[in-house]
């Protein structure tokens, strides 16, 4: 337990870098994103020794509660060294953590009954969203229930604005919410049936929109076979009802074909099989229950009904492989089904230690000075999701490591054999969990409205049934202790730590290089590249930790410095050949997920990744094939789609033929250099912290590209006083008969009267001023925004205030970047490797997959 001292950065990272054996990768992401820390960033671990024996401790807390308890050393023992189970980052970082009161919930999805469609409980939905980002968790949620764009309401503005206003609004709520240095994560999901599903599929491939969320369309199996048809189909609002108010006929073919279009473009949307993921749902046997499943959470693995949520945690596939990668490897079912039994228990307790976690979390908020009023929406939001969580105890027991555990078998990820192998396996981790599950009903009691006559004709419940009778019979008996057990979510930087692949997916690369800058006259340099302004750097292979252990078991010197070739051979003779990420064969990985789909309750997170050069018939063989295949889901990304979203253009530009963009594909083509202003300008406002004053950023937009930026000081005398919900406006340039120009900046606030504040140009110091016209200059004359924001960051400015007002004016233009480019000269914190692209506005490394917004 924690002890009270703490440990500066470097103590911690030398622990743990001895403890993952000198992987300075899993130390550094370790000791940056899961090592205990309170609310200033003081560290109170050392190494991942102290966090095992945190979670251990409280595990075995709650497990004295029941009968035949598990004691700490026994949880202990499971999860140390990352070996057998892995507690996802939320409990990771949260159990036993009193220094920052946060859910341990990784996920969340919230939707109002009743009246959803109004502007109030719009408003409401967004709310609850921001409460729940600021507690760490990932948020979903459903948008069918919204009046479909030009419909009647009962308001002065007559009829609805549509979906797209509001997934604006939703998104950039999201980006505003910072998470121990990330971002919110948000999913936002339509039904198909809705009219403005096509808006809503389109919304995102105007640059620079919708930046801060996913999303993914609920299709439903009369649609895809209309689509396949080429049959019309109905839309309607309600889309639930049998007395629409609204009802309109589109071609299937048509708008199924825009969605394949916008996935191969730019990886989105998303697609959810609506009634697959229905049908095969425990919980919406309890539909009427408040277990409705209405969306997923941000990566699409937990489908869930309004306030409830889910912790996950993963069990190391690859670890059950007893002599790996040798022709004698072999599958250890005994000691994994002991491992399963007792995951699905552990991730029971940690129901019980969010249970702890939501009571503190409202006796947080009840001790917070706001008045009742202020502080009651939030409060009431954690009314509801305790109520939904101790009702359901909804857990997510998953996997890691697949590929590398396909590997060791000597299996190639993607064949026939393999794919039987895995549903092998995911077939008895899910009995074995739902015997587990079971097992505690007996001793803890069921989740309080456990039918098995509700359940009887579930899909899931008659696989259970027919592949172990005597499971079938002791839970129609004895209940079942969690509503849902299992789950395959996208394991990220939890994998860099079990050193292995991540969830479900294939190796990335079995082996890369890397770069490190050198001193050319040191002794034993080897200089391999110099860039641009003449740095020298030596590359260096990496190898995949698993890639490693093949060479070593199968006789290769793993010290050997080999050429490209040599290396080349080594992966053509290993089990990692033709089963990466990039060349597995896609239409089997589909396959794949359908098959194991058929043993996981919840859902699968995975993605299709395909080279840049294949065409839109691929993704739609993809996709249909999945929803033949039985998958709930499915995401689809081609090499360089991100960067492949085109930059908003009105119609009298589409001629436009400037050169392309440094960081986009050809086909992307830049707008036009606009020499003459227009008198009035779209803006967005930006509010950041200048040293410790409140600033404000105007950005104004042409065609949707940043054409001019201003700053000033907000709420003081002599600054700008702008009502804090303003995000968006007009900046108008007038002309006095001198030919003096003056900027004024209008909005409009909630009662529609437009409001003007006057001479945003006199709003500024001359130093502010100077740079602002300077970076305006070169915004106008077109620089792609990765440069503009090169540029702002290389200005020498001695003065502090100047350099944090530089880092604001950064953060304003970042959402602007096109998603996929590359922050050319900059390195990862984490990793130190040169893998920076810009997505969602912050920086993501492709490498180790660490974060860095604002």
């Amino acid at each position: 337990m924690d002890s009270g001292k703490t440990f500066t950065y470097e103590e911690a990272f030398a622990a743990s870098l001895e403890y993952f054996g000198g992987d300075e990768l899993a130390a550094r992401v370790w000791v940056n994103k899961y090592a205990m820390k309170d609310s200033f960033g003081n560290i109170y671990e050392k190494s991942p020794e102290d966090m095992h024996w945190r979670i251990a401790n409280e595990i075995a807390r709650i497990e004295k509660k029941y009968a035949n308890p598990m004691t700490a050393r026994e949880v202990f023992d499971l999860l140390d060294h990352f070996r057998y189970i892995i507690p996802a980052g939320s409990p990771m970082t949260g159990i036993g953590n009193n220094h920052q009161i946060a859910s341990l919930s990784n996920c969340f999805v919230i939707g109002i009954d009743g009246d959803a469609d109004s502007y109030g409980a719009i408003m409401r939905i967004d709310e609850e969203q921001v409460q729940l980002m600021k507690r760490r968790g990932g948020v979903g949620h459903d948008m069918s229930h919204i009046r479909p764009k030009g419909s009647p309401v009962n308001n002065s503005a007559l009829t609805s604005t549509g979906l797209v206003p509001f997934m604006e609004r939703y998104s950039n709520s999201t980006r505003e919410v910072a998470q121990d240095g990330r971002r919110g994560a948000l999913m936002l999901s339509v039904s198909i049936k809705h009219p403005d599903s096509e808006a809503f599929i389109d919304a995102k491939m105007t640059e620079g929109k919708v930046t801060g969320a996913n999303v993914s369309v609920k299709i439903d199996d009369d649609f895809m076979q209309a689509a396949i048809d080429d049959r019309p189909y109905v839309q309607q609002f309600p889309i639930d009802s049998d007395t629409p108010e609204y009802r309109k006929e589109i071609s299937a073919k048509d708008l199924w074909g825009k969605i394949v279009h916008n996935a191969w473009k730019s990886a989105e949307p998303g697609v959810l099989f609506w009634d697959t993921i229905i049908r095969e749902s425990l919980p919406d046997c309890y539909a009427d229950l408040g277990f409705r499943t209405v969306s997923t959470n941000p990566c699409g693995e937990i489908p869930l009904c309004p306030y409830d949520s889910c912790r996950l945690l993963s069990i190391n596939l690859y670890s059950y492989v007893i002599d790996p990668f040798t022709p004698h490897a072999r599958f250890d079912y005994d000691l994994f089904r002991a491992h399963v039994r007792a995951a699905q228990r552990i991730m029971d307790d940690i129901v019980d230690l969010e249970l702890e976690k939501i009571d503190m979390i409202m006796a947080k908020i009840d001790s917070d000075p706001q008045s009742a009023e202020v502080k009651g929406a939030e409060r009431h939001l954690w009314e509801k999701i305790m109520r939904k969580s101790g009702m359901g105890r909804r857990t997510g027991v998953g996997i890691t490591a697949e590929g590398d555990m396909l590997a060791a078998m000597g299996l190639r990820y993607g064949t026939e054999e393999a794919t039987d192998f895995s549903v092998e396996v995911h077939k008895t981790l899910a009995l074995t969990a739902y015997r587990s599950s079971v097992d505690m009903a007996r001793e803890r009691g069921a989740f309080e409205i456990y039918s098995a006559e509700r359940e009887k004709n579930n899909p899931f419940v008659a696989r259970m049934r027919e592949a172990d009778p005597q499971l079938y019979e002791d839970m129609a008996k004895y209940g079942r202790r969690n509503i849902a057990c299992l789950t395959i979510a996208p394991t990220g930087t939890t994998s860099l730590m079990t050193q292995t692949t991540s969830g479900i997916e294939p190796v990335f690369m079995p082996v890369y290089k890397r770069r490190r800058k050198v001193n050319p006259g040191d002794p034993d340099v080897h200089v391999d590249f110099v860039d641009e302004v003449g740095d020298s750097f030596e590359e260096y292979i990496v190898y995949h930790h698993k890639f490693l252990t093949w060479m070593d078991v199968n006789g290769y010197d793993t010290k050997k410095k080999y050429t490209q070739e040599e290396i080349d051979d080594l992966v053509a003779k290993s089990p990692y050949y033709k089963a990466t990420a990039n060349d597995v064969d896609w239409l089997m990985k589909v396959r794949m997920q359908g098959a194991i789909q058929k043993w996981v309750d919840h859902s699968i997170s995975v993605t299709v990744n395909l080279p840049a050069d294949v065409d839109e018939a691929l993704v739609n063989r993809l996709y249909v094939e999945a929803w033949r295949s039985g998958c709930k889901g499915c995401t689809i990304y081609r090499d360089g789609s991100r960067s492949g979203v085109m930059i908003s253009v009105s119609k009298k530009d589409k001629k436009a033929d400037g050169a392309s963009l440094s960081q986009a594909p050809a086909p992307c083509k830049q707008p036009e250099v606009t020499e003459v202003r227009p008198k009035e300008l779209e803006c967005d406002v930006v509010r950041f912290q200048n040293n410790k004053e409140k600033w404000v950023a105007f950005v104004g937009l042409l065609n949707g590209y940043p054409y001019e930026i201003f700053t000033g000081l907000q709420d003081d005398e002599e600054g700008i006083v702008l009502p804090k919900t303003v995000t968006k406006g007009k900046i108008i340039k007038q002309t006095d008969e001198n030919g003096k120009h003056r900027y004024d900046f209008q909005f409009e606030n909630k009662r529609g009267y437009k409001t003007t504040v006057e001479g945003l140009s006199e709003k500024f110091n001359p130093e502010y001023w100077n740079y602002a016209k300077l970076i305006s200059g070169v915004l106008r004359y077109r620089m792609p925004i990765a440069h503009v924001i090169k540029l702002v960051g290389s200005l020498q400015l001695k003065n502090e205030s100047i350099n944090t007002w530089k880092n604001g004016v950064e953060r304003a233009l970042k959402k602007y970047v096109v998603d996929g480019t590359e922050a050319k000269g900059q390195k990862c914190p984490v990793c130190g490797h040169e893998s920076l692209v810009y997505q969602e506005g912050c920086l993501i490394c492709k490498n180790c997959g660490a974060s860095r917004c604002g």
